[in-house]
């Protein structure tokens, strides 16, 4: 199916879905484009449960209850949705662009902002190995249901790794968390609030082994210059993180840095009309929290908006302001 828009957006994470709902505040028509079946992104994909703790006037909300929000706000744009779809070509001309997609239909708009999250990821492997995925070890936890009494090893040291750690705790036997290093790259408080609980962290140390047969029964964990030791182990979460793939957008022509869409402090990129806002992006200072995805969302809608209608003004005025 083929259509034709004001503006398309590739990526219907939380960003790309303030995109649509900004785009509609302004009056234009809009699309998104996602690769995943469902719309909320990374959240939706890996951790609906997760509390979420960086969003103006939430001081904490549940990921699949932001996206319910903005799934909600979004609907006032009445945005047509491609999901399940990869964006695989782009072609730009002086007055609009293309966008092919891998089943073969393709989406003409005035304009563009990419708010594809970093991409297609690669989960980073465990030194263990991951033969085990599936069998009592994941990437990611979408409910917690599953580690209910049972004794769960969570390998990392980012906001991941503290965050299902936190959640896990009340639910399941045991809780221990592996770090190869000593410093952590999850906020302090979320170091704080484990260290406050049952959780048992264990730094300088990695899963050498994991034991069972068929599922995971147990892991064997070596601490640097220490002997081997072993662990009961129902269960592992490997939140080692994720590495960038921009896959096909690699292909288009797009300034990057390898791993993220260079843009200007408009959102703009070095391509005619073609605009990126939320974790692709980069510039000086950037900062990756959903909070600062929706103000560039505004941002890069906002330019973009000159480039759909060379009649319009950057800024429209506050969405609070009476007509």
């Amino acid at each position: 199916m083929d259509a034709e828009v004001d503006l398309v957006i590739v990526g219907a994470g939380p960003t790309g879905l303030f995109a649509a709902y900004y785009a509609g505040f302004r009056g234009f028509g809009v699309a998104v484009v996602d690769s995943l079946p469902e719309l909320g992104g990374q959240i939706t994909a890996m951790y609906p449960e997760k509390a979420i703790l960086d969003v103006a006037g939430f001081p904490s909300v549940k990921g699949r209850d932001l996206v319910s929000g903005l799934v909600e706000q979004a609907a006032t744009a009445s945005p047509s949705y491609f999901l399940d779809r990869t964006a695989q070509t782009l072609k730009t001309s002086e007055g609009g662009l293309t966008l092919g997609l891998d089943d073969g239909s393709r989406i003409t708009a005035k304009a563009m902002i990419i708010t594809a999250g970093i991409g297609k990821f690669s989960p980073r492997p465990l030194p263990a190995g991951d033969g085990w995925l599936g069998r009592g070890m994941e990437f990611f936890v979408p409910s917690f249901e599953p580690y209910v009494d049972k004794d769960v090893v969570v390998v990392g040291g980012g906001d991941s790794a503290f965050d299902w750690a936190l959640h896990l705790e009340p639910l399941a036997s045991s809780v221990t968390l592996v770090h190869r290093r000593d410093a952590f790259r999850a906020h302090q408080r979320s170091v704080d609030a484990v260290r406050a609980t049952s959780v048992q962290i264990i730094t300088r140390a990695q899963v050498t082994q994991v034991h069972g047969d068929g599922m995971v029964s147990g892991v064997e964990i070596t601490v640097d210059g220490e002997p081997p030791v072993e662990r009961p182990a129902q269960a592992i979460v490997a939140a080692l993180g994720f590495v960038a793939d921009l896959g096909p957008l690699q292909s288009w022509g797009l300034e990057t840095d390898k791993r993220h869409v260079v843009v200007d402090s408009s959102m703009r990129t070095n391509l005619e009309r073609v605009f990126a806002a939320g974790d692709i992006t980069e510039y000086p200072g950037k900062v990756r929290l959903i909070a600062v995805g929706f103000g560039e969302a505004a941002t890069a809608v906002n330019n973009a908006a000159v480039a759909i209608d060379p009649s319009a003004h950057v800024f429209p005025g506050h969405s609070s302001e009476g007509g």
